[in-house]
């Protein structure tokens, strides 16, 4: 987030116009828009439709349901067009399912990676609605050879930015529980969402999700578009923190890894003596099976404890816990809380590095305080605002807005490297301008 007084300087430069902004949602970007659910959204076993956090790279698109239609085409012997109504006519499955973006939790990375900065937030646990995808290949005739299933919608990506594509592999597509949903919550998938159809792949990150969905197809070949080959890409082991790996080198994200959230207290509170509170938050894990534990440390992690874990057990859905506590001592404690999912699997006490910042999942942290009287100021400035250079406005916030570009936290040979792949994608930069742009991004790097 902006200091006052640097927010104050990009408004008076016309940076910054009047927004509306959605109550109690953490704003990363208002163009495209970036919103991240609050740390009170994790009391919630079904996460409201207002509540759940939004990522998009382009602006959404308006579709006519009239007009709209569905392909399913490519190895297939029958291919279709269909209508919503004739997917609404077909039988429908339903599935209680995390959403989250890959990139969750990038912020908490060191060195700094770019893209969004988002903190805790930018999940979801939703109930989701539609046709089963496995029905929908079998209606159309799947033949023996597809290998993947190829998603493409109807956002327009600006300028030379690539289309938005993604696939999954075919036996991921023929799990029962991943859907095209018509529904979320219980009612029509909003336009921010993916209506009119969205693709649901239960225990992946969020960038299989694809929204707004217009064509299904079916793969004999590896995809090689860009989002596949040169985006949301994982090393799949640890690297050297700030190491270059060549997009060749990795492989796309699949699979969340188990995980939770510490929602109360929040880091930094202050806590009194001798007054019990609940400690909460939500767990969940990916494909290797759901949440079965959660374990608690209120004494920088010498001792652990079991938390409750409550409501149903789920496959794919989070598993909301508490575990009481009594501070006895006056002075700083960290709070600790780590999953374990049905395979195994345990939150790392230190996290892996990579290059993108995917997959955050670190056992969770907060640090309180206990006293009579806590105090619960906190406060970040960034320091003296910085004039932007006169090249600012038609140069980066031609497609997105300054909130985006100033919440990264670079070195200038990232700046750099970012600058280059906004030239691929259309912006327009021009030697002399590239220094000073530079000059100035670099300056916001707290």
């Amino acid at each position: 987030m902006l200091s006052r007084r640097t927010f104050l300087a990009m408004a008076a430069a016309g940076l910054i116009g009047p927004q509306k902004r959605p109550v109690e949602m953490v704003v990363r970007s208002t163009r495209p828009e970036d919103l991240e659910m609050p740390l009170s959204g994790f009391d919630d076993y079904i996460t409201p439709v207002e509540h759940f956090f939004v990522r998009t790279h382009v602006p959404v698109p308006k579709v006519d349901l009239a007009q709209w239609r569905l392909t399913v085409d490519g190895d297939v012997s029958t291919p279709l067009t269909l209508s919503m109504d004739d997917l609404r006519k077909m039988p429908s499955g339903e599935v209680v399912s995390v959403l989250e973006c890959a990139g969750n939790g990038r912020q908490n990375y060191n060195p700094p990676v770019p893209g969004v900065q988002w903190a805790n937030g930018a999940v979801g646990n939703g109930r989701w609605r539609g046709v089963r995808l496995a029905d929908l290949l079998r209606r159309a005739g799947l033949k023996s050879g597809g290998m993947e299933i190829l998603f493409d919608g109807a956002d327009t990506p600006p300028g030379t930015m690539p289309d938005f594509q993604r696939t999954i592999p075919l036996k991921k597509a023929l799990h029962s529980a991943t859907l095209l949903a018509y529904e979320m919550n219980g009612e029509a998938l909003p336009a921010k969402h993916g209506f009119p159809l969205r693709a649901v792949v239960p225990g992946w990150a969020g960038d299989s999700w694809m929204k707004w969905v217009t064509s299904v197809r079916v793969m004999n070949e590896e995809f090689k578009g860009y989002w596949m080959k040169s985006a949301y890409l994982h090393p799949g082991n640890a690297v050297a923190p700030g190491t270059l790996v060549a997009p060749e080198a990795m492989r796309p994200v699949t699979s969340l890894r188990v995980k939770n959230v510490i929602s109360f207290p929040a880091d930094g509170a202050g806590v009194e003596i001798g007054k019990r509170i609940l400690v909460r938050g939500a767990a969940w894990s990916g494909d290797k099976g759901p949440v079965t534990a959660v374990d608690v440390s209120v004494d920088h992690g010498r001792t652990w404890g079991s938390a409750s874990l409550t409501g149903k057990p789920s496959q794919f859905g989070w598993r909301l816990w508490e575990f009481p506590w009594t501070p006895s001592i006056e002075g700083h404690h960290a709070l600790f809380a780590r999953a374990r999912d049905a395979s195994g699997d345990v939150q790392p006490l230190a996290q892996e590095w990579n290059p993108s910042g995917y997959l955050w999942n670190v056992v969770a942290r907060v640090e309180v305080d206990a006293g009579t009287n806590p105090n619960l100021a906190s406060s970040i400035d960034r320091g003296s605002p910085v004039a932007p250079p006169s090249n600012f406005r038609a140069t980066c916030l031609a497609c997105h807005d300054d909130g985006l570009i100033l919440q990264q936290r670079l070195t200038r040979a990232q700046w750099d490297r970012e600058l280059n792949k906004m030239m691929q994608w259309g912006a327009r930069v021009t030697p002399e301008d590239r220094g000073t742009l530079l000059d100035y991004l670099e300056k916001f790097r707290p």
